[in-house]
């Protein structure tokens, strides 16, 4: 982007970018990616005021899900640390600091990039798993949900939300293909007292 922006070779612009990261202009995520730095932030550690922003240069394609999402659809009021991060990307560490931010990292085939909406977070475009798609993932993988406790609870709040929203549930997990989603989903909507809600 340097390169063609300001019409430099690469070895020019690779010692523009040094030279702006020495300054303390630009802070340096990782290898040929850059964040400005607001002036608000100058001298600070943290400079990434919003750390979804990120996700479509450094783990794409990816979307957030989880907890990150279900915390942004109001399916849990519980606020989480790290950023919850699903990737088609190689995962070799699963917990990534980033700039003094925790991102979770969960790998998944490309196939199963589906059931996602885009969130504008200024003038980046992030991909953000629906409801529907978050409640399936977290009984997918409960880990990335907090914790099948916390998984119930955010299915609870997402079963009272009206609009038919045990359809979308169901065609979302048969549509993932995975048998542990009904498993568990049948357990937990057993414990709430039976099924009727997806009838």
């Amino acid at each position: 982007d340097v390169c063609r922006t300001l019409q430099l070779e690469r070895p020019e612009a690779a010692k523009l970018l040094a030279r702006w990261q020495a300054q303390g202009l630009l802070r340096r995520l990782r290898q040929g990616v850059y964040a400005p730095v607001p002036l608000t932030a100058l001298g600070q550690e943290q400079v990434l005021e919003d750390p979804w922003i990120v996700v479509p240069e450094l783990f794409g394609p990816a979307y957030i899900g989880g907890w990150s999402a279900a915390e942004h659809w109001g399916l849990t009021e519980q606020l989480f640390r790290s950023v919850c991060v699903i990737t088609t990307r190689p995962v070799r560490n699963k917990e990534q600091v980033i700039q003094g931010i925790p991102f979770a990292l969960k790998h998944t085939r490309e196939s199963a990039l589906f059931g996602t909406r885009g969130v504008w977070r200024g003038q980046v475009r992030v991909n953000v798993s629906d409801p529907a798609r978050t409640i399936v993932d977290m009984l997918d993988d409960p880990a990335i949900g907090g914790g099948i406790r916390h998984v119930s609870d955010c299915l609870e709040t997402f079963l009272s939300g009206g609009e038919t929203p045990a359809t979308a549930l169901i065609a979302t997990a048969e549509r993932l293909g995975n048998g542990a989603v009904f498993k568990r989903l049948g357990y937990l909507l057993e414990r709430r007292g039976g099924p009727d809600d997806l009838v």
